[in-house]
């Protein structure tokens, strides 16, 4: 039962991190009235991947922390990117700090690349599952930095 609690506790925690950012910019969306690039997907493909993504991240950290490999490393790691993924929505949505937005994606890159590095070594599945969440915020400064210079 504690294994249960680990991992529901795991998962929930940035999908509620994710909610609640969700509902703060909600009333601050603008994407579909911006010029969008090549590539775009229309507005509700975002909270479907978003909802994976962080699912993913949940149950990689609760791998981790089911089987008591997670340190204070891990835990700042994990917790900053968490963060700073969550301020982007801020900056880029309530603020419209585009240009500002990409050089803060690009913090979210470095951080969730050590993230992946640092799950990888104590547990490769853990690690792995992180991979879409990298391509896809890799896909995301691409949509970030277009947005901002065909909008600007």
């Amino acid at each position: 039962m504690n294994s249960v609690n680990t991992y529901l506790k795991s998962i929930l925690f940035p999908i509620l991190v994710g909610g609640v950012i969700g509902f703060i910019t909600s009333n601050f969306m603008d994407y579909s009235s911006l010029q969008q690039p090549f590539l775009a997907p229309p507005g509700i493909v975002f909270p479907i991947i978003w909802t994976i993504l962080y699912g993913l991240m949940g149950i990689s950290y609760g791998i981790l922390k089911n089987n008591q490999l997670t340190d204070d490393k891990i835990n700042f790691i994990y917790y900053s990117q968490l963060g700073v993924n969550a301020l982007w929505s801020i900056f880029f949505f309530v603020l419209k700090w585009r240009l500002f937005s990409f050089f803060w994606i690009l913090l979210l890159i470095v951080l969730v690349m050590i993230m992946i590095i640092l799950f990888y070594k104590k547990n490769k599945l853990a690690g792995l599952l992180q991979i879409p969440y990298l391509l896809w915020i890799l896909f995301a400064s691409y949509l970030n930095l277009s947005i901002y210079l065909l909008n600007r």
